[in-house]
């Protein structure tokens, strides 16, 4: 049985870590999109301030089930 699928790209950031940025990824996109099974990195990157890392940024892809 075969299942028809989106990917949607979608940008979050935190100031915690790369795994809260990727859950923020996640709960941002179940607002709007249903199925949602798999999130994949495509990107990370950090914002650095005085030499510590005050911002986590993943650039990533949310596939989900179409019904």
């Amino acid at each position: 049985m075969s299942q028809i699928v989106k990917v949607v790209e979608i940008m979050t950031e935190s100031p915690k870590s790369w795994e809260d940025a990727a859950q923020k990824a996640v709960d941002k996109a179940s607002k709007s999109l249903r199925g949602i099974s798999s999130l994949y990195i495509q990107d990370m990157s950090a914002e650095v301030e005085k030499g510590k890392i005050v911002n986590y940024r993943i650039n990533a892809k949310v596939t989900f089930k179409l019904e």
